[in-house]
């Protein structure tokens, strides 16, 4: 029976092959079909997952804050200043969110779906920078391969539908190594230690040495002509500005890790002449010094004891926020998060260590082995923080593919056990979450769920006889019925996780302006939902605000109401009890209880 369906499968889908060989054969083709995966992986569950607590809510709620001041300058949280990371994604959900209000889009400030839109941007533009770099170091099947693998990865999925940096990072970071390879691979081959230029055998005319680029057989034999002596280097100077304004030193700090690699590799730097570097550090200057003037002068040096003494060096020297882990954390986390190609990088491996004196494998292992080790020596640990280094490894893997250099040792293959695993044990635990937590089965995700089981298995059976490259393509299609099925499907029901999309659900104010104050509930959520005037308290303090008078509305949680009530009969006021919303606070890592009342004026 088993051999039947195989069989029937092959004759439905026999053109995977051939399907590469169309997308490979011109620019537009592979650039749409990617633009299409990202669009299909990225946009199930984009507009209606309601804010997540802490990170995302805590940034969008300082943009709103931003939009509603009108200062474009400062970075608050109420009114606490949140100066951990600079001001450009700030600027971007602000462009967004002021764009739609100009189309006239109804309450754009409380619409979540409208600040993710830079990350969704950022995470297509990642992809398609990941062909364009991987193109530097292959054919156009091997770079769409490369794109493919970061477009479908769990991670990316994850932070393409989160309205924070790392989505928009990203597309910085690759950017940047995209045109550094460039350099690097365009520049002549440094001399061997005592040996001069190569001479002909006619006349002892100097020949030219000749370049990285073109001992790649696959690509054209040139350097580059002028415009890119200056389009390259324009490319990686903005990018590494954008990336300062996104995240700071981070950027900085890979692209130098990778640079002293390299050098002190090659015993030589004179490959840097070709980025322009005076020109270059002139013009990231004049992109981000504004800024940076800009917040020195409103804060004095507050900005930067909080960003880079608070935020970065903390991380380096201790575990920040309870996010400690120990060295091999991102080792462990990796087969995961960067599923379904994680598998194939175990095959990889060995091909990939055997060519590293290879001019473009030594780039990308420049690019992805000083910064992992760093990420894992660093003390605070968190699975987006090597998500930058993902497009080097997905070129790498790409490479050994099209070489054909994948290993066949049965004890690395069985990794491939990964791709039905993972597409079998992410829905059901998804189903079992809804059926625990809202008593229903979530009937939308089985389809998506079952071909996502179809089509990994199918990916890990006909590995050994189809090939890598087939193999990967039906895990893309189970990495995309997965996107469709969990966090399109299965996330939105799980309602009780949302502590203030539910509070919102549930208030139904009859006033134009209604105060809302909460005691013991304090998420970031709550305050973008409900205003930037939301007062967070006690028990004690939510009957004192209640008083006050007019359209006000109280949350209480449950450990907070004996306070509130004791202090309502003290001052006399008189409420009236609403709905009481349950769930699981999952960020605080405990389930709730929450009563909502509203003011009745004094007794």
């Amino acid at each position: 029976m088993t051999t039947t369906i195989e069989e029937h499968y092959r004759t439905l889908i026999p053109g995977l092959g051939a399907l590469l060989d169309f997308l490979g054969a011109s620019h537009v083709r592979a650039v749409a079909f990617l633009v299409a995966i990202c669009l299909v992986s990225y946009l199930p569950g984009f507009f209606n997952i309601p804010p997540v607590d802490r990170d995302e809510a805590r940034f969008v709620q300082a943009t709103k804050q931003m939009i509603e001041s009108g200062d474009y300058v400062d970075i608050r949280f109420q009114e606490e200043v949140r100066y951990k990371k600079p001001v450009g994604i700030y600027w971007l959900q602000a462009a967004a969110v002021r764009a739609a209000e100009g189309l006239g889009a109804s309450d754009p400030r409380t619409t979540i779906w409208l600040y993710r839109l830079p990350s969704l941007i950022g995470a297509i533009g990642a992809v398609l920078l990941t062909y364009w770099t991987a193109l530097a170091f292959g054919t156009r099947r091997t770079a769409y391969l490369s794109a493919l693998m970061l477009a479908c990865s769990l991670l990316l999925g994850v932070e393409a539908r989160l309205a924070k940096t790392d989505a928009m990072l990203l597309l910085t970071v690759v950017a940047a190594f995209g045109a550094l390879a460039r350099a690097y691979l365009a520049a002549p081959f440094p001399p061997l230690e005592g040996e001069g230029r190569a001479r002909s055998a006619r006349g002892g005319v100097e020949e030219s040495a000749p370049t990285r680029l073109a001992a790649l057989a696959d690509l054209p034999r040139s350097g580059g002509g002028s415009k890119r002596d200056w389009l390259v280097p324009a490319m990686f100077w903005t990018a590494l500005a954008g990336g300062v304004l996104l995240k700071g030193p981070v950027i900085l700090i890979l692209v130098a890790l990778a640079v002293a690699a390299l050098v002190v590799r090659d015993r030589s730097a004179h490959w840097l002449a070709g980025l322009r570097p005076a020109a270059g550090a002139a013009w990231l200057l004049l992109l981000v010094l504004p800024w940076f003037v800009a917040i020195l002068r409103r804060t004095g040096v507050s900005f930067f004891v909080e960003s880079i003494g608070n935020d970065l060096l903390s991380k380096m020297v201790g575990a920040q926020e309870s996010h400690g882990a120990p060295p091999g954390y991102y080792l462990a986390t990796f087969w995961v998060t960067f599923w379904p190609a994680a598998p194939l990088a175990a095959v990889a491996a060995a091909r990939v260590w055997q060519h590293h004196r290879e001019p473009a494998t030594q780039f990308l292992l420049a690019w992805l082995v000083p910064a992992w080790l760093l990420f894992e020596l660093v003390p605070t640990k968190l699975p987006h923080y090597v998500l930058p280094l993902y497009p080097a490894i997905a070129i790498l893997i790409a490479r050994t593919m099209a070489q054909g250099g994948l290993s066949h040792d049965r004890r690395l293959v069985r990794a491939n056990i990964l791709w039905p695993a993972v597409t079998v044990m992410l829905p059901i635990a998804a189903v079992i979450a809804v059926i625990v937590l809202r008593r229903q089965l979530g009937l939308l995700a089985w389809p998506f769920s079952a071909a996502a089981m179809i089509f990994g298995f199918l990916a890990w059976r006909f590995y050994e006889t189809d090939g890598a490259e087939r193999s990967l393509l039906r895990a893309a299609v189970a990495a995309i019925m997965l996107s469709v099925a969990v966090p399109g499907a299965i996330v939105p029901l799980l309602r009780p996780l949302f502590p203030s999309a539910l509070l919102a659900y549930n208030v139904h104010p009859d006033c134009e302006r209604p105060l809302y104050a909460s005691a013991g509930y304090h998420e970031p959520s709550l305050v973008f939902l409900f205003g930037t005037s939301t007062r967070l308290t006690d028990g004690q303090g939510a009957a004192d605000f209640l008083l006050e008078g007019g359209c006000r509305f109280a949350f209480i949680e449950a450990r907070h109401e004996r306070a509130f009530v004791q202090r309502a009969e003290a001052i006399g006021l008189r409420y009236a009890p609403g709905p009481r919303v349950e769930g699981i606070n999952y960020t605080a890592g405990h389930s709730f209880s929450i009563a909502i009342y509203r003011s009745e004026g004094r007794s």
